[in-house]
């Protein structure tokens, strides 16, 4: 069975909360089906409500109580009420579900028009400014027909072959994926998706992919796999990831803040030693060869040894022939 994302498992936390707080007393076993987990899930979630609510005192965490078999949650009137939206959210919001119509390739435009038309109706005069903002999709260097395929590919659980670009190469590649999921994050269009080549979740940016087609074979993703927790940036690595070690002097600190490290240790002298863990490297030798000495691989030893090559070939003479 796949992993739970926390992503996921926030979002039916803040579900099930108003819904418990609205039925007290509830069968355990009905409330679980009503939620559509397990009681096991359930238990799960409620004991992680302990540790929850608007501050860390006993008094401001959320109270469960299922011991008789019956559900009661209190101390939770802050998240239990209707959400009421700012007149700058509700814009926000309104913006956004027009530009979501504009998004080639979405099937279900139905229920977005009609949670805009709600939206609009209890806005009223308020939602007037979204009028004048407009987002413009173009100009992103994705073709149209690739975002419906990959999404045609996601929705009908299809294997995609990709002939995709990797620009720290500058080669292009021959990739069969098991889609899950397509996203857009930093102004860019993602496809997300087991890849056969690397044996492993792979994220790709569409505007990279040059050819893409949907074949007659099961893309469902081996058992056991998942999204990955992106976060807060599309880059986050995974567990199975290649571990490498920087050494940065006092020039180039500003790395360890800029990308995801596992671990940073300073040395007395000013230095900084980090782990990072990435899928491709080609980023890091270009990041290190930037940097003029400031950084150093310390491991993998072979990642470090390309890098050194790399250094010395460029420092060699250029000779020309002149006629």
């Amino acid at each position: 069975m796949a992993a739970e994302t926390a992503t996921n498992r926030l979002a039916r936390l803040l579900t099930m909360v108003p819904w418990l707080v609205n039925r007290q007393g509830i069968a355990l076993e009905e409330a679980a089906d009503g939620l559509g987990v397990s009681v096991a899930q359930l238990e799960a979630d409620l004991n992680l409500l302990f540790l929850c609510g608007y501050g860390q005192m006993p008094d401001e965490l959320i109270e469960a109580d299922w011991e008789e078999g019956r559900v009661f949650v209190g101390n939770a009137d802050t998240i239990s009420r209707p959400l009421r939206l700012g007149v700058d959210e509700a814009v926000t919001l309104i913006v956004g579900l027009r530009t979501l119509l504009d998004v080639p390739g979405l099937t279900d435009q139905g229920a977005i028009e009609r949670a805009l038309a709600k939206l609009e109706s209890a806005a009223g005069t308020a939602a007037e400014p979204a009028a004048r903002v407009s987002v413009d999709l173009a100009g992103r260097g994705v073709d149209d027909e690739v975002l419906s395929r990959a999404r045609q590919g996601v929705q009908e659980d299809r294997r995609l072959h990709l002939t995709y670009h990797v620009p720290g190469r500058d080669e292009s590649t021959e990739r069969d994926v098991d889609p899950m999921r397509v996203i857009a994050a930093d102004g860019h269009w993602y496809l997300e998706g087991w890849c056969h080549r690397a044996e492993g979740v792979r994220i790709f940016r569409l505007d990279r992919v040059e050819d893409l087609t949907v074949l007659d074979e099961d893309g469902t993703p081996p058992e056991g796999v998942a999204p990955r927790d992106i976060g807060e940036s599309i880059f986050s690595p995974a567990e199975d990831d290649l571990l490498v070690t920087v050494r940065l002097l006092p020039g180039a600190l500003w790395v360890s803040d800029y990308y995801p490290v596992e671990s940073a240790t300073d040395a007395e002298d000013g230095s900084r030693t980090i782990t990072l863990r990435t899928a491709d490297t080609a980023w890091i030798e270009r990041l290190v060869l930037r940097m003029g000495g400031h950084a150093v691989v310390l491991s993998p030893q072979d990642l470090s040894e390309r890098i050194v090559s790399r250094a010395m070939a460029a420092l060699e003479p250029q000779t020309h022939d002149v006629d």
